[in-house]
């Protein structure tokens, strides 16, 4: 948690100093003429949640599960990540409390989750793939050229790394690890990790529930495409589909690099920069892309977690 606080304070001025350096003054004349254009991009948001709510459902394969259950946890995990000091990581064990409360079986929360993370980290792969080969048949400078293959080597050897950790039994280290400290502190539950490996093996033997959970998560990653081709037409910017999914995609793999900073405060600001710069995008533009989805983000992150403390508060008075 105080690297976490670290971080976002050093992001924050990053952000700041971005701000300052580029001209506050157009960059909040930018995001004020695009104001209008925040409702459409909530609602684009709320189909990448409902996407990946489904995709998050298939690969757990709870029998006749009900969508808005998973939507509303979705919302509230992507909502932790964003607005805490969690490194990408409390939203996911939010989601999973979340789920044990509904019923579902510790193993199988988690399990679950940790395919569902992992599908949606090879879909960004691909997704930031197709960015790349569009952005080699555009004519711009090439001096990019090294440093993005050099991340996209860097993101599928963790990808690969991470797909063989769990093929291999690396949970059944955490089984025995949580087995070990219940010994030494009886308060501790095991329930939650019993049987995890068992169960993700189980699940990953589904190709079906695999292979839809996979075109979910990259429909979810192109209705992002639309919110950066909106709110760049809505400050006078227009840019061809293909422009907004090349920007869109180096974003977002810039925002996912930065996950130890919350909210990749600053991270995503200098990768818009970057990218835009591409495109002869001037860099007030792209921090004032990155401010519109910083309402947006608020706007969901919010209500995200006001949604979360209300579920709570429910749980409290039934057991009261």
């Amino acid at each position: 948690m105080r690297f976490g606080l670290i971080a976002l304070g050093i992001g924050t001025l990053v952000v700041t100093g971005l701000i300052g350096w580029f001209g506050a003054s157009a960059i909040g004349r930018e995001v004020l003429v695009a104001a209008w254009v925040v409702p459409p991009i909530v609602v684009l948001h709320a189909g990448q949640l409902w996407l990946s709510a489904i995709a998050w459902r298939a690969v757990i394969g709870e029998d006749r599960p009900k969508t808005s259950r998973y939507l509303r946890i979705r919302w509230i995990r992507e909502a932790v990540n964003s607005m805490l000091p969690v490194a990408q990581l409390g939203g996911n064990l939010v989601g999973i409390r979340l789920l044990m409360q509904r019923g579902i079986s510790g193993p199988l929360a988690s399990a679950g989750t940790i395919i569902d993370v992992t599908v949606e980290a090879i879909t960004q792969f691909l997704f930031t793939a197709a960015g790349i080969a569009l952005l080699t048949l555009i004519d711009v400078d090439r001096d990019w050229a090294p440093w993005v293959e050099g991340g996209m080597i860097a993101m599928g050897i963790g990808l690969a790394g991470f797909v063989v950790a769990q093929r291999v039994g690396a949970l059944r280290l955490v089984e025995w690890l949580a087995e070990r400290l219940s010994r030494l502190f009886p308060t501790i539950s095991v329930d939650v990790v019993r049987g995890l490996h068992g169960e993700l093996l189980r699940l990953q033997r589904d190709r079906g529930a695999l292979l839809q959970a996979t075109g979910l998560h990259l429909v979810a990653w192109m209705l992002g495409v639309g919110e950066t081709w909106l709110a760049l037409y809505a400050m006078g910017v227009p840019v061809s589909w293909e422009d907004a999914l090349v920007i869109e995609s180096m974003g977002m793999a810039a925002r996912s690099a930065g996950f130890v900073v919350p909210g990749a405060l600053g991270v995503q600001e200098a990768g818009f920069i970057l990218v835009g710069g591409l495109f002869g995008i001037p860099p007030d533009a792209t921090i004032a892309l990155s401010m519109i989805k910083r309402v947006r983000e608020l706007i969901v992150g919010l209500s995200g977690m006001l949604a979360w403390q209300v579920s709570e508060g429910k749980r409290l008075l039934r057991r009261s």
